[in-house]
C-alpha cells in the first residue's frame, strides 16, 4: 500500500461523476437534501436528518480526515450539473492494506440512475490501482435491502453477518458485511461492473 496522505486534495472524475474532498460549507450544499429528503438516512449510523445532525455529520467526517481514519467526498453528478449526495473510505489499515468504502449517499433523483456505479468505479480504480489496496469492504444494515442490492451489483462478495454489532439511530443493528479483493477486481470485477455500465449508458439513450 502506499503511504496516503490525508491532507491532500484528491479529486476522481470521469465522463458522469466527480469526487472531491468534503469541506465544512458544503453544509450550504447539502442541507437541501437534510430538508426534503430525510429518510435517505434511515439505516445510517450517522443521519444527516436535520441541520443540526448535518453539521455534525460533516465535523465527524473532517475530524477523521484530520486524524487520519476518514476521506469522505461529495458527489457531483456532471449529467444534471448537480451534487448528489456523499460517500467516503474509512478505516484506513496501512499494515494490512485494507480500507472500507461506505457511509454513501444520494438524493432521490439520483438513486438508480447509475450514478453509484460510476462512482464505485472511480473509488474502486483509486483503491486497487493507485493505492494498490489489497481489499476494499462494505457493511450494511441487513435491513437496508436496496444498498445490499447495489453492493452486490458491483461485485461484492457477502462474507457473513456481524450480529448485534454496533448501535443505530433506532435501536441496536446487524451489519452484513461484503468485500471486494485485489484479484477479483483484476481478473473480473472491474471489468463486469465497466459492462454494467455501459449497459445502462445505453438504456439512458434509448
Amino acid at each position: 500500500m502506499r503511504i496516503f496522505d490525508f491532507q491532500k486534495e484528491y479529486i476522481l472524475q470521469n465522463d458522469r461523476a466527480l469526487l472531491r474532498p468534503l469541506r465544512k460549507d458544503d453544509f450550504e450544499i447539502l442541507k437541501a437534501f437534510t430538508l426534503a429528503q430525510p429518510e435517505i438516512w434511515k439505516y445510517s449510523q450517522q443521519p444527516a436528518d436535520s441541520l443540526e445532525n448535518l453539521k455534525q455529520y460533516i465535523a465527524l467526517a473532517l475530524e477523521g480526515r484530520k486524524q487520519g481514519k476518514i476521506y469522505p467526498f461529495i458527489i457531483f453528478d456532471k449529467l444534471s450539473k448537480q451534487y448528489a449526495g456523499s460517500t467516503r473510505l474509512y478505516d484506513f489499515q496501512q499494515i494490512h492494506a485494507t480500507v472500507q468504502l461506505g457511509f454513501t449517499w444520494y438524493g432521490r433523483e439520483f438513486q438508480g440512475t447509475g450514478l453509484n456505479k460510476q462512482c464505485k468505479m472511480l473509488l474502486l480504480e483509486w483503491a486497487f490501482e493507485e493505492l494498490n489496496l489489497e481489499r476494499v469492504e462494505f457493511r450494511a444494515d441487513t435491513r437496508n435491502a436496496r444498498s445490499i442490492a447495489a453492493m452486490k451489483g458491483i461485485g461484492c462478495q457477502v462474507e457473513g453477518v456481524l450480529r448485534n454489532n454496533c448501535a443505530s439511530p433506532s435501536k441496536r443493528r446487524d451489519s452484513i458485511v461484503l468485500s471486494i479483493l485485489r484479484e477479483e477486481w483484476i481478473e473480473n470485477v472491474k471489468d463486469q461492473l465497466k459492462i454494467k455500465i455501459e449497459s445502462e449508458k445505453g438504456l439512458s439513450s434509448l
